[in-house]
């Protein structure tokens, strides 16, 4: 299939087959048969993000442009087993948004009809001049308040790949790269964290890494106890970009750690940040690495809330791009996503492996055809329930965001 070919509109089924698996024990089979889902999105449409809220209440936010110039951050919501999006709601529409296939905007949901949302903004007039504007609501989105800085730093230099996150009731916590340090002639970007309450009061910045790699996106997950683990791209002295990570306690952030020591070497950023999600202790993260000139998709479970992971497992077909998701099952498997390119015996396109915390894993699927091209994007997943959602970025001319559900079986 080109890259110009919409989402095939009848069912099919994926199945990802169980390998490794000593006799007796269930075997990483899962027959998921995807359903186009009809999300209102605008020709030209992108940028797509998938958030999950308390009741199971799946929700979509995408950029619209409008005629005559200008952006609008929209969203919609899905019940699982709804079998259909919400009309959208616009959260905000501007100009002089900095609108980018890689640094894209989000929404979360919070307790109480508390939603969260991000895009980013020109303030300055360089190519990488711009910061983060959220807004709030407080009332499920039928209302947003105007819009605010998330950072204290004015600088007319790079802010964003923002990760928002619920903290309990009426609150936040967002996670972003700040370029301050460039405005002062340092090429170093860091990552910060502060919260930000349904009242609208912003909490304390908080310095969490003083040198990441510059545009990979970041990537974070509520834990037990008010909680929180970080991951995003490092940069050492000598150019090693490999994924840490830092928690919260509850009370204090803990100093940075090194997921797992790939080694990848390499002078610039490779735009490709990692994914992760948690339940109670257990936690996986997903991510992309070209150490030692071999591309490949690794993921990685820990249970013991990150205090310590497993040993890596390879997943990829042998010519990834990267550009993962993650979602974990309630069996403590997950589910990783990513973009493949094109090999001799496979298509590109989206692909999907179950995989356990021991190291088995299932076949790898084509979950939808795509380009590999930036213009496609990073693709989404999320789970409610027995329901995984997907959404992606169709490139070409009749291109914009489209979605499909899977209902998990056995």
């Amino acid at each position: 299939m080109n890259r110009t070919t919409a989402f095939v509109p009848f069912l099919f089924a994926l199945f990802l087959t169980g390998c490794a698996a000593a006799p007796g024990e269930d075997r990483l089979a899962l027959d998921l048969r995807l359903e186009p889902l009809d999300l209102a999105t605008g020709p030209h449409s992108g940028e797509p993000g998938l958030a999950l809220g308390p009741d199971g209440t799946v929700y979509a936010s995408w950029i619209d442009p409008l005629e005559g110039g200008g952006h609008a951050l929209r969203f919609a919501t899905y019940a699982p087993g709804a079998g259909a999006w919400s009309e959208p709601k616009t959260i905000a529409e501007g100009e002089g948004w900095f609108v980018n296939w890689a640094d894209v905007p989000s929404l979360a949901a919070g307790e109480d009809g508390f939603l969260a949302a991000h895009w980013m903004a020109y303030n300055g007039e360089g190519k990488y001049a711009y910061g983060v504007r959220v807004s709030r609501s407080t009332d499920g989105g039928e209302t947003w308040s105007e819009p605010v800085w998330l950072h204290d730093d004015a600088s007319a230099a790079e802010h964003g790949f923002v990760t928002l996150v619920p903290a309990g009731a009426g609150a936040m916590r967002a996670v972003w790269l700040d370029g301050r340090q460039f405005a002062e002639g340092k090429a170093v970007m860091t990552v910060r964290a502060r919260s930000l309450s349904a009242d609208g009061s912003l909490g304390p910045e908080t310095l969490l890494d003083d040198r990441t790699c510059d545009c990979c996106p970041t990537t974070a997950a509520p834990l037990p106890d008010d909680g929180m683990i970080v991951f995003y791209r490092n940069r050492t002295e000598d150019e090693i970009r490999d994924i840490w990570y830092v928690r919260y306690d509850g009370r204090a952030w803990t100093e940075p750690t090194p997921l797992h020591e790939d080694g990848w070497n390499i002078a610039g950023c490779p735009v490709n940040g990692p994914a992760t999600d948690a339940s109670g202790e257990d936690v996986v993260v997903a991510w992309f690495t070209a150490a030692d000139e071999t591309p490949r998709v690794q993921a990685a479970f820990s249970g013991d809330r990150g205090a310590t992971f497993g040993p890596p497992v390879r997943l990829d077909l042998g010519h990834p791009t990267g550009r993962v998701d993650v979602v974990r099952l309630e069996d403590g498997s997950a589910i990783v996503s990513w973009l493949e390119g094109k090999g001799e015996a496979h298509t590109p396109g989206v692909y999907a492996r179950r995989v356990r915390p021991d190291g088995s894993a299932g076949e790898a699927v084509l979950v939808q055809p795509s380009s590999t091209s930036r213009a496609s994007g990073y693709p989404r997943m999320i789970r409610s329930g027995d329901d995984l959602v997907f959404a992606w970025t169709e490139t070409g001319e009749a291109g914009r965001v489209r979605t499909a559900v899977a209902r998990l079986g056995g």
